[in-house]
């Protein structure tokens, strides 16, 4: 949907009334019915007097169209400023224009992020040019009248605020963005204007916008045929046993909806533990349904493992065409109904009401039902570790519920482990020894698992590093129990062990969210943010001062948390507010801090290493292993 769309010429015009920002205002409330706030007005002003210079150029078309605020479908993105025509061989062209007001930024090492203030603090986000050039990317690969009707679509970004000294958006690390979308900043108006005029030689009377607005949106067939290419063959997406079921059910139920036509929905809920490949199965359903030129998404809360399985299916941890198709649970707020074919929740026990930092929207998991025909969630209810979380496979029923009388309802299961060496001995111990639930008296012996207790972090770590290469991965995982003040000092150590030497800081900011993945991060020691929904080969998970023994029973103290866990945000404030909350609160409390070490303690494949703060529970855990150990 386009919020304002004129030619040059009364553009220009509207600039010059001063009635630009009141225009779009209006016409964003009539249609994209939402109020705007006072600073996105003044930002319209303000970016819009800058656009109206570049487009008074008289060598640009007065016919040409100029578009502004066009909401990308399928997401809750706009594109801020378009001039669209035709090029000197008639082809059709539209110029995509980021517009920024930021004045500095940060280079960072992550992929296409930069950092810098938006509001009143400083934050992680997108690099300009990567962000035009992702629209233009989903505009190409999704948007049948796009890529059918060849319409170019050329993205570029201007930070009219932005001086010639700063240099960190031009630094190398993002070269390959800035090839494919040139950023151009204060004093270079005129640059930008010459930008547009090589693609946009005749005017076109909004008519490429049109087609663009009114463009099904249907992956392209190369795009299609590209994942389908990728998956085929690889041996880590894989289905086996009851993958495969869950699969074909699920695939099956989406291809019928959409041949139908139906209107109503089906809601799958899939429930299993570590390892029984929850996440295989998410990805070979957004292939296979994208490869049938249906519109799917894989969905997470956590970015860790959109990051992480987006590089596993592409083979880079770099930015490419197919990053549009993993999304974070808060993208679909405004969301229309039943606009994708199949959205694929993965680790939907994340799941929040609110999204982002401003606590936008009003319940992630009826957004998402209402968002898709076919929704599925991949659900483990002993994964959730935060107050936030609200993914349980009741909340799930009772939105599919809420969204209608003809929304199908199929709880499915998956209860085969692949992870932990198929070792349900070695799960079964975990829920135990961590009393989160009885489990049947089943033994596992050293063929089958790894599993160490450690007196000492150092020689943990050591034996950690001694098995991570040549095809193996490593990691130290620990408990946020300490503070993370290497993010503001990186020459600062955030976990330390005087006594046994041992000196480690938490993952690298700049490695981003697929830390787990890079060769360096051996170095650093991951938390439940960067691991939980991955796997490696070997866990070492040092367990904090917020599980320990107390008089000879298994106690947790969430007040060892550091007030930088958003998991617990809010716990303290809580505890004041009477008896009756507090015990709530600390039996949530207890259950969350036992389910963040059975995921940590789930996350390595062939083996898990433990070190314990407190002497007594290493101790406690040294004869939980005796006792099941063949």
């Amino acid at each position: 949907m386009i919020v304002y769309q004129k030619n040059r010429v009364e553009f220009i015009r509207d600039v010059r009334d001063d009635t630009i920002a009141e225009q779009v205002e209006q016409y964003v409330f009539e249609k994209l019915g939402r109020k705007t706030p006072k600073s996105e007005i003044g930002s319209w002003q303000n970016s819009l007097r800058y656009m109206r210079d570049v487009v008074e150029d008289p060598e640009i078309p007065d016919d040409c169209g100029i578009s502004i605020e066009y909401q990308v479908p399928g997401t809750n993105r706009r594109i801020d400023f378009i001039v669209s025509g035709e090029d000197e061989a008639g082809r059709k062209q539209a110029v995509i224009v980021e517009l920024k007001q930021w004045s500095s930024a940060e280079v960072t090492n992550m992929d296409g992020m930069v950092r810098t203030f938006l509001g009143r603090a400083q934050q992680l986000t997108r690099h300009p040019s990567y962000q035009a050039w992702s629209y233009a990317s989903y505009l190409e690969s999704f948007n049948e009248n796009v890529y059918v009707n060849e319409i170019g679509v050329q993205p570029c970004a201007f930070l009219h605020n932005y001086p010639q000294k700063e240099q960190d958006l031009f630094n190398p690390l993002y070269q390959s963005h800035l090839e494919k979308a040139p950023l151009f900043r204060k004093s270079e108006a005129t640059k930008l204007a010459n930008f547009i005029k090589r693609f946009v030689k005749k005017g076109d009377s909004g008519e490429v916008v049109y087609e663009i607005e009114h463009g099904k949106i249907r992956p392209s067939k190369a795009l299609a045929d590209s994942l389908v290419g990728m998956i085929k063959g690889n041996q880590e997406f894989v289905l086996i046993d009851e993958q495969k079921d869950v699969y074909e059910i699920a695939k099956a139920k989406t291809i019928e909806l959409s041949k139908t036509k139906q209107s109503g929905k089906i809601v799958i809920i899939v429930e299993g533990g570590p390892g029984t490949g929850k996440s295989v199965v998410a990805i070979n359903l957004l292939v296979n349904i994208l490869g049938k030129r249906l519109n799917c998404h894989y969905v997470t809360k956590n970015s860790a493992p959109r990051e992480v399985f987006q590089a596993k299916l592409t083979g880079t941890l770099t930015k490419t065409q197919y990053s549009n198709l993993f999304k974070s649970s808060g993208s679909y707020i405004d969301g229309k109904k039943n606009e994708f074919d199949l959205l694929v929740v993965d680790e939907a026990h994340r799941l929040n009401e609110k999204s982002g930092m401003f606590k936008k929207g009003e319940n992630q998991i009826k957004e998402i039902i209402n968002a898709a025909q076919v929704s599925v969630f991949f659900v483990d209810s002993n994964q959730r570790v935060a107050f936030s979380d609200i993914g349980t496979p009741e909340n799930i029923e009772n939105q599919a519920k809420a969204s209608g009388s003809d929304t199908e309802i199929l709880h499915l299961s998956l209860p085969s482990q692949f992870r932990c060496s198929g070792s349900d001995g070695y799960l079964a111990w975990v829920d135990s020894t961590l009393v989160i639930k009885e489990t049947p008296e089943t033994y596992f012996g050293p063929d089958s698992y790894d599993l160490r207790i450690y007196d000492n972090p150092k020689k943990m770590y050591e034996d950690l590093l001694e098995l991570d290469g040549n095809g193996k991965s490593a990691r130290l995982l620990a408990g946020y129990c300490w503070p993370w003040v290497s993010k503001k000092n990186p020459l600062y150590f955030d976990i330390e062990f005087e006594e046994f030497d041992f000196h480690m800081r938490w993952n690298d900011f700049n490695l981003g969210q697929g830390w787990i993945m890079h060769p360096e991060s051996v170095e650093q020691v991951g938390c439940i943010h960067t691991s939980q929904g991955l796997e490696i080969d070997y866990a070492g998970v040092i367990i904090g001062a917020d599980l320990k023994i107390t008089d000879n029973v298994l106690t947790t103290d969430p007040l060892a948390h550091p007030g930088q866990d958003k998991n617990f945000s809010g716990l303290r404030a809580r505890l004041r507010q009477g008896k009756a909350e507090k015990e709530k609160v600390l039996q949530d409390a207890d259950l969350l801090i036992k389910n963040t070490y059975r995921t940590l303690m789930t996350r390595g494949m062939k083996g898990t290493f433990i070190y314990c703060e407190d002497p007594n529970l290493q101790e406690y855990i040294r004869q939980s292993i005796a006792n099941r150990m063949i």
